[in-house]
């Protein structure tokens, strides 16, 4: 493998000599194997090898029954497929995967350990082999390697060489989708979770950390993973590693508790670990919202948010005091603080916020108000949980959405956000908050305060938007400004050119029925003003109105036959 050698090997020519020697007749093709074995490891000598002609006699190879042979021929391919297109491509077209999978299979029970050597090597090769590779990563799975890898686990797990090839090739496979459904219906996260508590050193469990995290995306395994006893493992690794300052420590605790929050993400693993709020993991998880790491706050946070996803739980969470452990993560968190560990505090609130019984208590713990210091992040992420979370709490809470709608520093906050074009989520946010605070209060102070605030074009901006739910929010907010205060929105609704849009959107075939509906009644409403009433009556809305009497919707064709007699007695 000494690069001066290999480099003699090439120029010599004696590489194409050894194709001719690569038979099973020949008495020294162990020997030559072991060479071209050798040299492989050299990147520059891998595509010569190709070249030489070498990979079609080293696959026939893989059927003669000479354990050293097969060793040094397992070596030679495995060598020449690592990081080389050519070499995987050519061992591809000679059908040498396929042999190798057969071998694995046919040898898997045996632990003498000539068999146990040659399946290292073998499992090493088919990584080489398949890595970074989809396609070949696909063949692989369709080849059915995984329930045999699975197996071998199982029966091999005191063989650290060939524990440790089993793994990397998990590894390799388990980033496709159609490996975790096959893996689904192994013992997969039994022996996984068998094998991890056997572990001492850092590497080899972050090895095993390697191969959970893919496979615990999907939620089949998520659940044998907590029934295995993994969770437990994750516990005991996040009490040993906590207060320690040494840099494996804090990476395994950062893999622990990330692996632990990617377990709650499936719903019945979730409500497994949950128990109705009085499981143990459930109460452990709890203490880490006040720890001093970092790390863990971000996990309590993010597992809280999990648990919340529904109502049940969000209802028992918020009974038992877990919106003050969010409220005081979030008091350690306002100057200079995490922007992680904000963003999860504020998911979990606006999770728990969802149920309707939540809400006042909530609003009286105070959580508007701790929400309402993070008003000065520059954080989009922050700013978008921020808004989602008052969007929730006021939902249907008119007092609160009263004084929120009052109070000119979010107002103004919210017009400034409702213009940030790099950032959708906020943007879209942001008109959805005003709209609801708008929809919620029905308060004429708080239509003044947003109309003070410039915030009335945006809501007409925001009723041609793609997306039905929002357009109808803002028509519903926007005919309460008409019916409330016409006279001081007046001015924007004209230069927002809100007649022009819903003149567009009445005529639109594909507006919804609930936009047709909405638009109508606003249009009603907006004939109160003069300068609006000229404008409604310039555009023909008439003609689009009466076509709409006959609309298959019964609820859209009353409304259109209201909003008609209305337009001819003013007209």
């Amino acid at each position: 493998s000494d690069t001066e050698t290999s480099e003699k090997i090439q120029k010599s020519g004696v590489l194409q000599v050894f194709a001719s020697l690569l038979t099973p007749q020949s008495s020294c093709t162990a020997k030559v194997a072991n060479i071209i074995a050798e040299v492989a490891r050299n990147e520059f000598m891998r595509n010569p090898c190709v070249d030489a002609g070498l990979i079609p006699p080293l696959v026939q190879l893989l059927n003669c029954k000479d354990q050293e042979v097969l060793l040094q021929t397992g070596r030679a391919l495995g060598n020449i497929c690592y990081d080389s297109h050519e070499g995987r491509n050519a061992v591809d077209r000679a059908g040498g995967a396929h042999i190798v999978v057969d071998h694995i299979r046919s040898l898997c029970s045996k632990t003498d350990p000539a068999s146990e050597k040659l399946l290292t090597v073998f499992c090493g090769m088919l990584m080489n082999y398949s890595n970074e590779n989809d396609t070949l990563q696909s063949q692989l799975i369709n080849m059915g390697v995984i329930p045999t890898l699975v197996k071998l686990l199982g029966i091999h797990c005191q063989n650290a060489a060939l524990t440790e090839m089993c793994l990397v090739a998990f590894g390799n496979l388990a980033e496709l989708e159609s490996s975790k459904e096959q893996f689904a219906y192994t013992n997969v996260a039994e022996e996984l979770v068998k094998l991890f508590k056997k572990q001492i050193e850092h590497d080899k469990k972050e090895m095993i950390f390697e191969v959970l995290a893919p496979l615990a995306e999907n939620d089949v395994i998520k659940l044998q993973l907590v029934e295995a006893g993994l969770v437990e493992c994750l516990l005991e690794i996040v009490q040993k590693t906590v207060d320690s300052d040494k840099e494996e420590d804090i990476a395994e605790l950062k893999t622990a508790s990330d692996l632990m929050v990617l377990l709650l993400l499936g719903d019945e693993s979730m409500q497994k670990l949950f128990e109705g709020g009085k499981g143990s993991v459930f109460q452990r998880v709890l203490s880490w919202i006040p720890s001093n790491s970092h790390q863990l706050q971000l996990a309590g946070a993010l597992a809280i948010a999990n648990f919340a996803r529904n109502d049940g739980n969000c209802i028992h969470m918020v009974d038992n005091g877990i919106v003050q452990k969010l409220m005081d993560l979030l008091d350690r968190h306002v100057e200079d603080g995490n922007v992680t560990v904000q963003h999860a505090a504020l998911s979990a609130l606006r999770n728990l916020a969802i149920p309707v019984v939540n809400k006042a208590k909530m609003l009286s713990a105070g959580v508007a108000e701790a929400v309402l210091k993070f008003l000065r992040s520059e954080m989009p992420p922050v700013q978008f949980k921020l808004l989602g979370t008052l969007r929730m709490l006021i939902d249907a809470q008119a007092e609160a959405a009263e004084q929120l709608g009052r109070n000119v520093k979010l107002v103004e906050r919210l017009v400034e956000w409702c213009e940030a074009k790099d950032h959708a989520g906020v943007m879209g946010e942001s008109n959805r908050l005003l709209s609801a605070l708008i929809r919620h209060s029905k308060s004429k102070d708080v239509i003044r305060t947003i109309v003070q605030s410039g915030g009335i074009k945006h809501l007409v901006t925001m009723a041609t938007s793609e997306h039905v739910i929002m357009q109808n929010e803002a028509l519903v907010a926007l005919a309460l400004i008409a019916a409330l205060e016409l006279v001081t929105a007046e001015k924007d609704l004209e230069n927002a050119q809100l007649v022009q849009i819903l003149h567009r959107l009445l005529s639109d075939d594909r507006s919804a029925p609930e936009i047709k509906y909405n638009s109508m009644v606003l249009i009603c409403a907006l004939i109160g003003s003069e300068p609006l009433q000229k404008e409604v009556q310039s555009m023909a809305f008439l003609e689009v109105v009466s076509k709409l009497r006959s609309h298959e919707n019964k609820t859209v064709a009353q409304q259109a036959s209201l909003t008609e007699q209305r337009l001819a007695v003013e007209s």
